[in-house]
């Protein structure tokens, strides 16, 4: 069988769901690749062009903007952060998966620019389960914990845009979910029936 097109998944949660342990895990997969983003700010020490981000001007974010390749962008603070298109379809085309780790809002806009990727959301146990994670970090005051948590249900509240949900209970659990999704949609009919029959057409000549 010749080697079919990758896909793109967007996993996406709130804050101390997990959903940055759970890309990890997936990109240990053989066939399964980073989306690296594109920024503006300037690059922290050990941080490598190309690995952690892509690190542009903001002319050169612009210039990508007006060429309509970002699958999606936002401004954090005084920093620009996109998902350049043209990588992300060029991994594809050679058959790998692209695992995107963004927020809710963005994963929107990605649906809105590629309406075949799969969107998978990340959900805490429950919001005290979440709140006793975010507390155990010991990085945050309890001002910014109660920030973190409104901003978690107003996430919550758009799971119905998504494709799956994962309730990170057990990270090994929810791991193996993430990965079952990913199998099954690499079967799925009937994107995936088109080049399968013309393989065994290509048998009958």
């Amino acid at each position: 069988m010749s080697r079919k097109k990758g896909r793109l998944f967007v996993i996406s949660g709130p804050s101390g769901t997990g959903k940055g342990t759970v890309c990890a895990e997936l990109l240990k997969d053989i066939g399964n690749e980073f989306s690296v983003s594109m920024t503006t700010r300037a690059p922290r020490e050990g941080e490598v062009h190309g690995r952690e981000y892509f690190f542009v001007t903001r002319e050169e974010f612009n210039a990508n903007i007006e060429a309509g390749n970002f699958l999606e962008h936002a401004q954090v603070f005084d920093n620009l952060y996109g998902t350049p298109k043209d990588m992300v379809l060029s991994r594809l085309d050679r058959g790998y998966n692209v695992i995107l780790d963004i927020d809710v809002q963005g994963g929107l806009q990605v649906r809105k620019a590629m309406p075949e990727a799969v969107l998978i959301f990340i959900l805490p146990p429950s919001l005290t389960e979440l709140r006793r994670r975010l507390e155990g970090r010991g990085t945050e005051d309890p001002e910014k914990v109660e920030k973190r948590l409104g901003e978690a249900l107003n996430e919550i509240r758009l799971i119905g845009e998504y494709d799956y949900y994962i309730v990170n209970n057990d990270i090994d659990e929810a791991v193996a979910l993430a990965r079952s999704i990913i199998a099954a949609e690499k079967a799925k009919v009937p994107e995936a029936v088109r080049p399968l029959i013309r393989e065994y057409e290509k048998e009958t000549n």
